[in-house]
């Protein structure tokens, strides 16, 4: 999926665990092979091109093509799978990815964990008893700060921006390259939707502020190109340190 992925599991790590760990990684590694759009021979690149069908390719593309379906309908079309002329629905897959590692660890009994994926994360119970996790955002337009941290249990954190790959999100209204926010961090309970949803906020620009006070359990912080920052009400309970 073009970047690195990484696992934090607090507590004794039984064999079992370690178990899952491996299953988490060769999960991965599958989700790889069957989405990725750098590789020609993915499933989703030869459905891409109509050179198979849906039902000939794994469930999972299925399962994935129709997340994708329902976010463009909760964002009114603002999370697309057609990029650039091609299907690619890697806005969903990572999320979606990350969030069933982070399911096969718990299942094993790795109850307080953290899965990220570029950035992106899945927690897990807490960091520590008693300790929640803390989740810096480093700052789009001064790398060298972050622009707030996130402070939860039990959470998912996503964030969208120019600052790693540059402008990679596509405005599906002007087809060009959506310039409006620096970067975008929802926070919610499951990876697969404040994933999605990120993308789909950073392309809207500063119209997502007030769409997203309607999307239940979903909070966010934007920075925009101006370095301003605007964030909506429940983020408040997700962060530390100073308002901005």
């Amino acid at each position: 999926m073009g970047t690195v992925f990484s696992f934090d599991v607090r507590g004794s790590v039984t064999p079992a665990v370690t178990r899952a760990l491996g299953d988490a990684v060769a999960w991965l590694h599958h989700v790889d092979s069957v989405f990725s759009t750098y590789r020609s021979d993915s499933q989703i690149s030869r459905l891409g091109r109509g050179e198979t069908t849906l039902p000939m390719c794994d469930p999972e593309v299925a399962e994935v093509l129709e997340l994708c379906e329902d976010a463009a309908q909760v964002s009114g079309g603002w999370f697309t799978t057609a990029v650039g002329g091609r299907l690619d629905p890697s806005a969903m897959v990572k999320g979606w990815a990350v969030e069933r590692a982070s399911q096969l660890l718990y299942d094993a009994g790795a109850r307080h964990h953290t899965v990220n994926g570029g950035g992106d994360i899945q927690c897990r119970g807490e960091a520590a008893p008693g300790r929640p996790w803390q989740i810096g955002i480093v700052h789009p337009l001064h790398r060298d700060d972050l622009a707030t941290v996130v402070v939860g249990r039990d959470m998912a954190v996503a964030t969208s921006g120019t600052a790693e790959r540059g402008c990679h999100i596509v405005d599906p209204v002007t087809g060009g390259p959506a310039t409006a926010l620096a970067s975008i961090t929802l926070v919610g309970r499951h990876l697969t939707e404040v994933d999605a949803l990120a993308t789909a906020a950073f392309a809207m620009g500063d119209a997502a502020r007030a769409w997203l006070r309607s999307v239940e359990g979903v909070e966010a912080f934007a920075v925009t190109t101006d370095d301003s920052a605007w964030w909506t009400p429940g983020f408040t309970t997700h962060r530390a340190g100073p308002q901005p």
